[in-house]
């Protein structure tokens, strides 16, 4: 078995720019899927401090605004860095696979 065995497709590349994230559902979880300097990350897309989707917050750099309460994430890294959230996205590794934004979603990087 290879690693692209465990790798699942979440979106085209084409549809995701710098500033417009795009939500990705697989098996009942749904991600966000950022492009910050040319490369793809995937988060967690629900806010680790409320029912904000952060595929339709503002991206600024390599940040994510929640629309919900304008706390902020660190795309790459998951980390918070403004109020009022306090803990770390899930994220994944992002692979380009045949044109598609693929993850193994067994491989979380962080664990909220």
């Amino acid at each position: 078995m290879t690693l692209e065995d465990e790798l699942q497709a979440l979106c085209d590349t084409t549809a995701v720019e710098g500033d417009t994230p795009v939500r990705a559902e697989l098996a009942g979880e749904a991600y966000a899927v950022f492009l910050v300097d040319g490369a793809y990350y995937v988060t967690q897309d629900l806010c680790t401090h409320g029912p904000g989707s952060l595929a339709e917050g503002f991206v600024e750099g390599g940040e994510i605004e929640c629309p919900f309460h304008q706390g902020k994430f660190d795309i790459r890294t998951g980390e918070p860095t403004a109020p009022p959230c306090t803990e770390a996205l899930r994220t994944w590794d992002a692979r380009v696979v045949e044109g598609k934004v693929c993850i193994d979603p067994a491989q979380v990087r962080k664990s909220v």
